[in-house]
């Protein structure tokens, strides 16, 4: 088993490779690359992550596959909201919100629509899972 730094660097492989396709667990879904800064390192971290349209805005759900505890990169949004999205062949700038009810649970249910995986992550944990949207800047 790789680590999952080694996990998602091959994903991110894949991503460059294919125009933002990639196969396995997300074939055929849509994924980003989410570049952000380390809240405690100051250094650029890139993740793939699974998202879901809403309108001119793609949201991203902080499951960690219903792991007790948010995934890092979730506090490195916090602390800098600014990221770098890419999706498919398209790289822009954008800006990282966590949105609050009921726009959090409408936008949750329209990721199980795409991925009902999601639904599995939800019962799997007693946190309440942040939405976050990412928003294009000029």
């Amino acid at each position: 088993m790789t680590n999952p730094n080694e996990r998602n660097q091959k994903i991110i492989d894949e991503f460059h490779a294919n125009d933002g396709k990639v196969g396995g667990n997300f074939a055929g879904k849509t994924l980003l690359l989410l570049h952000h800064i380390g809240a405690k390192s100051g250094q650029e971290r890139i993740n793939p992550v699974a998202y879901v349209r809403d309108g001119e805005r793609y949201v991203i759900i902080a499951s960690k596959g219903g792991s007790p505890t948010n995934p890092s990169w979730y506090y490195n949004l916090l602390a800098h909201p600014q990221v770098t999205v890419e999706a498919g062949v398209k790289k822009f700038q954008a800006r990282a919100t966590v949105t609050e009810e009921p726009e959090r649970t409408r936008l949750y249910e329209k990721m199980i629509e795409m991925m009902p995986a999601f639904a599995e992550y939800r019962q799997k944990t007693e946190r309440k899972i942040p939405v976050i949207v990412l928003t294009k800047v000029s």
